[in-house]
């Protein structure tokens, strides 16, 4: 099965480049974007779309795949109002971060037709914006997928958006939203909040404590570079996994008051010696 027509519902950071990976892998899609109208064009002169509309019933009519690619809140949003402008025979999936509400969401108001696929592409930038796409992001990401039933990895529209994914570069992770959601509260959105508090302490203690940011080698920087992804894409995730994303940083705090107990002994030399073990297996790739 070969899709012929794709519609990708937002041109940031995820949607653009979602346009231009396809373009550049030359899958003969029909492209077609849904975003404002300044957006649009900025596409469609970059060439991360074929053609588009600011109006979402006329951008996925007769489209075989819609991408929502847009932040947790809005793709909430847009669900309803996809059951009457697309064909009950396209897949519908999204590139949200949280995954138990939207798929929750979207077995209450699409049921079955159209087929809806959760997804999460294990890939970004600390910039969003179409600005900041790029073909090849994609390229060797995990990219979630869960299904509203395990019966639906059979249907032969999510066969063949899974092999999309492969032709992309990208490689498909099946799992269900709720585990999902649990792991990337510790593995993404922890890291995030950590980067941002660090920066945000530092920025708060500068001015009284005279904490020279001439200092800040790569240590700090490396630290903190997701401090530089915006509130405005994270609001909506902290709110779609709050009870995940607490008791991650419980965990944290926990962690963090242990080696603080532990600065003047060796008991701290554990701590050191799992987190390389474990940095050892991210460079495995394992």
């Amino acid at each position: 099965m070969d899709f012929q027509h794709i519609s990708i519902v937002g041109l940031g950071l995820m949607g653009g480049s979602w346009g231009l990976a396809l373009k550049q892998r030359g899958v003969p899609a029909r492209r077609v974007g849904c975003d404002r109208p300044e957006v649009l064009n900025r596409a469609l002169a970059a060439g991360a779309v074929d053609e588009g509309s600011a109006d979402l019933p006329t951008a996925v009519r007769d489209a075989d795949v819609i991408i929502l690619a847009t932040p947790v809140g809005v793709i909430l949003d847009l669900l309803p109002q996809l059951k009457e402008a697309v064909l009950p025979r396209a897949l519908v999936t999204d590139v949200g971060s949280t995954k138990r509400l939207i798929c929750q969401r979207a077995r209450e108001v699409l049921g079955e037709e159209p087929l809806f696929l959760g997804g999460h592409p294990l890939a970004g930038k600390e910039r969003s914006g179409l600005e900041n796409a790029d073909a090849a992001l994609l390229e060797n990401a995990r990219y979630v997928l869960t299904p509203l039933s395990p019966d639906h990895l059979a249907d032969e529209r999510v066969k063949a958006f899974s092999s999309l994914l492969e032709a992309l570069g990208a490689r498909p992770f099946v799992m269900d939203a709720s585990t999902h959601d649990r792991a990337v509260a510790f593995l993404s959105h922890l890291p995030q909040l950590v980067s941002s508090g660090v920066a945000s302490m530092i920025a708060e203690q500068g001015a009284e404590d005279f904490l020279p940011l001439e200092l800040a080698a790569a240590g700090f920087r490396d630290v903190t570079r997701l401090a530089e992804s915006p509130y405005s894409l994270w609001r909506d995730i902290c709110l779609t996994n709050i009870e995940n994303i607490q008791s991650a940083l419980e965990a944290l705090i926990d962690k963090l008051e242990t080696m603080k107990l532990h600065l003047s002994d060796r008991e701290l030399e554990r701590d050191f010696k799992q987190a390389l073990k474990l940095r050892e297996r991210l460079r495995e790739g394992k």
